[in-house]
C-alpha cells in the first residue's frame, strides 16, 4: 500500500460521516464519502478502497444488502467491510458477519479510540 490508505464510508447521516472522516483524516488516513449505497457503488467503480465503514441502517439499499452485494463481486470481494451501526441488539453482530462484515463498530464512534479500532481491520495493519 503506497501512502496512507483510503477508506471509504458509507453513512446516511451528514454528521455521523464528517465525525468520522475527521478523526480518520486526522490520523493520517484518506477518506472518501458516499451518502448511500448508489453513491458507494459508483466510486467504487472508479477507485478500490483499502477498507470500507459501512452503515447499517441505509436508505434503500442497507448496509448488509450491499455488503453482500460486494462479496459476491469478485471486483469488491477482498475489500474488508466493517459495519459501522447503532444497532446493538442480541444477534446484530452475528448478522453483520453473516453478511461479509470483517468486523464491526458500534456508534456513537469514540474519537480517541475510532481511529485504532479502524485500523485494526486495514490489509497488513
Amino acid at each position: 500500500m503506497s501512502g496512507p490508505a483510503m477508506i471509504l464510508i458509507v453513512e446516511d447521516n451528514e454528521a455521523n460521516r464528517l465525525l468520522a472522516s475527521a478523526v480518520l483524516e486526522r490520523d493520517g488516513l484518506r477518506v472518501e464519502l458516499a451518502g448511500n449505497s448508489e453513491e458507494a457503488l459508483d466510486m467504487l467503480a472508479a477507485r478500490k478502497p483499502d477498507l470500507i465503514l459501512m452503515d447499517v441502517q441505509l436508505p434503500g439499499v442497507d448496509g448488509l444488502s450491499l455488503t453482500r452485494r460486494l462479496k459476491r463481486d469478485e471486483k469488491t470481494a477482498a475489500i474488508p467491510v466493517v459495519a459501522l451501526t447503532a444497532l446493538a441488539m442480541l444477534g446484530d453482530r452475528e448478522r453483520t458477519l453473516e453478511a461479509g462484515c470483517a468486523g464491526y463498530i458500534s456508534k456513537p464512534i469514540n474519537t480517541r479510540t475510532f481511529a485504532d479500532e479502524v485500523r485494526k481491520y486495514l490489509p497488513s495493519a
